[in-house]
């Protein structure tokens, strides 16, 4: 989870982990890039094209691309994507998805697949940036916590549906000149202000009452860390268990906790992490509402039958689904990536970080996934996802593709 980009790559580096830091998770980077109007691919030539090796399963790929296909033939056949200076319809899309499914059925070997992509699609990659074509990449995970439906001294800590008085107003309605853009308030007194922030919700209890809890969580951190992933599942004490999605925000600045912590020196930037941010939270419990308070963002929830969705509304796959901008890149497109995962220990620490690659497709965003040369990787649940997303900050590449438009 969305001018050209010109900042060196030292730069890149230094806006990443100095400022936005990385627990991240989809929507968790909010400092944002210089916006690129159109595009962030450029069509390279097949001597150009990567090998191509996947290291996971056909299986998931062909989950992952029917996701993609349920999203294309919701739209408008004649809905346009953009690929570089290219633009296709959403019926080629669907096709093109189709066509390489159709293909990796057949279980190809390496060769075969590279010849396959060289004879029927065209490959884009990243453009805008002075890193190389880097991207960098972070992961989120889909978090499992424990919940009851009801309030009591063990279960205290609320999942907040929608607020019905939460207003989200396009300004593009208004002026050509805010396309795209919105702001998010409420409505009182015949004028829209601020909506309340995180110290309000949670601290002042100004939605107890108002807003419908769908489920109570033991822990503070937990139901903040699930703000962060935007997406988890909830055991509840009932024996039964619930699917919570995002369903929108306060539209509050997000303000990184990260950040804060390294600037006051209490974690050290080679650390930094989700899980070493919780650990320090736990061993001092007296700071946990200043440095929460921080961040005045603050997410609600919706319950569904399937989860994690991402922003297309389809079921996100562990491994092969990704965030991107959506303003930069075709949304449900096929792509394929090359960056480095890590390796875990018995005792779930981070032997050494190794490189992979494999297909990918395009089927989220996230407030924190501005401009070209960011990607989020979906890592699914259970500790090695958890992990993963937690420490992810890695460079790499990414490409995209699309069937050729001459293929029969």
């Amino acid at each position: 989870m969305k001018p050209k980009f010109f900042i060196k790559y030292i730069s890149i580096v230094l806006v990443l982990f100095f400022f936005s830091l990385i627990f991240s998770g989809c929507g968790l980077f909010k400092k944002r890039l210089p916006e690129i109007k159109d595009t962030a691919l450029i069509r390279i030539d097949s001597s150009a094209y990567p090998d191509f090796f996947d290291d996971m399963d056909y299986d998931s790929l062909e989950n992952c691309i029917l996701g993609s296909v349920s999203y294309l033939n919701r739209v408008s056949p004649t809905k346009t994507f953009r690929f570089g200076q290219d633009v296709f319809d959403a019926a080629h899309m669907v096709r093109s998805l189709e066509y390489f499914l159709q293909f990796i059925r057949t279980k190809p070997l390496k060769d075969e697949l590279i010849r396959y992509i060289k004879n029927n699609y065209l490959v884009y990659t990243t453009i805008g940036s002075d890193t190389g074509e880097q991207v960098f990449f972070t992961g989120y995970y889909e978090p499992v916590l424990e919940g009851s439906l009801k309030k009591d001294s063990e279960y205290s800590f609320p999942i907040y549906a929608r607020p019905e008085d939460l207003t989200t107003i396009n300004l593009s309605l208004f002026s050509k000149q805010f396309k795209g853009k919105t702001i998010v308030g409420r409505y009182i007194n015949q004028s829209v202000v601020p909506y309340y922030d995180r110290k309000e919700i949670e601290y002042q209890g100004l939605l107890e009452g108002k807003v419908q809890e769908i489920a109570w969580l033991k822990d503070r951190l937990d139901l903040f860390f699930l703000q962060i992933q935007g997406s988890g599942k909830i055991n509840l004490d009932n024996g039964e268990m619930i699917n919570v999605h995002y369903h929108g925000s306060n539209g509050q600045p997000y303000r990184s906790i990260g950040k804060l912590l390294v600037d006051e020196g209490k974690l050290s930037l080679e650390e930094i992490s989700m899980q070493k941010i919780r650990d320090y939270l736990l061993r001092h419990p007296e700071e946990i509402e200043i440095v929460l308070n921080y961040n005045p963002s603050y997410v609600f929830f919706k319950v569904e039958k399937e989860g994690p969705l991402g922003s297309l509304e389809v079921k996100l796959t562990p491994g092969r689904s990704i965030a991107l901008d959506n303003r930069l890149f075709p949304r449900a497109g096929l792509a394929f990536i090359e960056t480095k995962k890590p390796l875990i220990n018995g005792d779930r620490t981070i032997n050494k970080w190794m490189a992979f690659s494999r297909f990918v497709l395009n089927q989220d965003t996230g407030g924190a996934i501005r401009g070209p040369s960011r990607a989020d990787l979906f890592w699914g649940n259970g500790p090695y996802a958890e992990i993963a997303a937690g420490h992810m900050q890695e460079f790499g590449k990414l490409y995209f593709l699309v069937l050729k438009p001459d293929i029969p």
